[in-house]
């Protein structure tokens, strides 16, 4: 099979191309309809979005929230750049990861202990292991305080408990298929930050915005160089990894391709331009809520003095008494919705990884029975991050911990996630080329100083 012209080659010659090969791609997959009705297309659209919708909305978790509250309240909207800048880095690593898992039929861990040698594997899944059960904390934390903001007259226990119990039985008890589309749907959750950003009570400075976005400004201080490292952790996480590779291993399963072999037949140029479009488009929506994250708090918060913010609760209830009630309820409704994404797949994408380490029976295809040990690690991964809320570590110590982890393990996982997807040996004619290479390569560097920065800051 003659490979295909590259994706990014593509882009580079219009950039309006993105969006005629996307209704190009919808159309031939809906039975090579070629209606040209606008709702034809937008349900054709809708229906190829997936692993990579739900993952780029995962990365706006709790955690990411809190992060670019900070950024936009601390330094208003001179750091707006950055979610332009990380768009393009976030979208080519995970095209890798998700054109890994179509390409071999196998996810993330399963290609590196294939093809390097096992402490590696080990190492870096420990590291996931160790950022994701405090990253759930985190965030399971946020949501406890965001609902309590709602609710004053629910204790966080038991709202902590709740949302533990929601998460684990949707992955446990729901079939793949259902579940699936109740993460698309979830991810809906982040429109409450672009909503906030049009409250007449925001009185959102676009122009200065915009400016922002479009114009690199960098001070290189101390605590913004810290902030940029936060960013760039918090945005290209190692979770997002696996999750991306093993979800595309998942609906290729979903569609009868239960062997590995079945999987690869199945790997083909319309698939990969379907699964292009769907992270890309994941990717953007991300890098849309984090632009409109930054610039509300920068509007409301940097705008009247409020410096700092602790974390995404915090960011709501700073927000109420100056934008109002709305501001502050769709911040806190927002903050719950998608903690309820995030968790599944932080927990999800450490079970992948270790249910792939020992060769058990993994996927939420699967049921309990079937599948005991993949879902006993997402039990365990919850209910050990659900108590570190209880030990008295902060969360925010929480979060910094999460992001040494993070910090040590993005670099070696960007790198073998390169070095698999450029290998025309385990690729074929699918491998990277071009400009993904680049953005890779680019990815590994960037990384690796911002991970190295973020540890030597918070040692020394």
């Amino acid at each position: 099979m003659p490979k295909e012209k590259d994706f990014f080659e593509r882009v580079a010659e219009s950039p309006a191309i993105v969006l005629d090969k996307t209704i190009e791609m919808t159309e031939r997959m809906a039975n090579g309809a070629m209606s040209t009705k606008p709702a034809l297309k937008t349900k054709a659209y809708w229906n190829v979005l997936g692993p990579g919708l739900t993952t780029g909305a995962a990365d706006d978790d709790c955690s990411g929230i809190a992060t670019y509250s900070q950024q936009g309240a601390q330094y208003g909207f001179a750091l707006n750049w950055l979610a332009l800048v990380t768009f393009p880095l976030m979208a080519g690593v995970q095209e890798m990861c998700a054109r890994i898992g179509i390409v071999t039929g196998r996810g993330l861990a399963a290609n590196i202990k294939r093809h390097f040698p096992r402490w590696v594997l080990v190492l870096a899944t420990l590291l996931l292991l160790a950022a994701n059960i405090f990253n759930i904390g985190a965030d399971l934390g946020a949501m406890a305080a965001a609902a309590r903001l709602l609710y004053p007259g629910i204790s966080f226990i038991r709202f902590t408990l709740l949302f533990v119990i929601i998460t684990l039985a949707l992955q446990i008890f729901i079939s793949y298929r259902v579940y699936s589309k109740y993460l698309k749907y979830l991810s809906f959750a982040l429109f409450a930050y672009i909503f906030t950003a049009f409250i007449p009570s925001v009185h959102m400075d676009w122009q200065a915005a915009f400016h922002g976005l479009l114009v690199p400004h960098m001070a290189w201080t101390k605590d913004q160089i810290i902030l940029v490292c936060a960013i760039l952790g918090t945005t290209i996480s190692p979770y997002l990894f696996f999750w991306q590779s093993n979800q595309e291993v998942e609906d290729s399963a979903d569609q009868g391709n239960t062997s590995i072999k079945l999987r690869q037949m199945a790997a083909n140029p319309d698939r990969l331009r379907g699964m292009r479009a769907d992270v890309w488009s994941g990717m953007f929506y991300s890098n849309l809520v984090m632009f409109f994250i930054i610039s509300v708090c920068a509007a409301v918060l940097h705008k009247t003095g409020i410096t700092n913010i602790a974390s995404a609760a915090d960011a709501a209830n700073a927000l109420r008494p100056i934008a109002g009630d709305n501001a502050y309820l769709l911040f806190a409704i927002g903050i719950i919705g998608i903690g309820l994404l995030a968790i599944p797949v932080l927990a999800g994408s450490v079970s992948y990884a270790l249910s792939e380490m020992f060769n058990w029976r993994e996927g939420l295809n699967l049921n309990l029975k079937k599948a005991s040990a993949f879902y006993g690690v997402i039990i365990f991964a919850t209910l050990i991050g659900w108590g570190i809320n209880f030990t008295g570590l902060n969360p925010i110590k929480a979060l910094i911990y999460s992001a040494v982890a993070n910090g040590l393990a993005a670099p070696i996982l960007l790198l073998l996630i390169v070095l698999i997807s450029s290998n025309k040996k385990i690729m074929g004619d699918y491998s990277s080329s071009g400009l993904s290479k680049f953005l890779g390569w680019l990815c590994v560097i960037l990384m690796t100083v911002a991970g190295a920065a973020a540890i030597y800051t918070m040692v020394v």
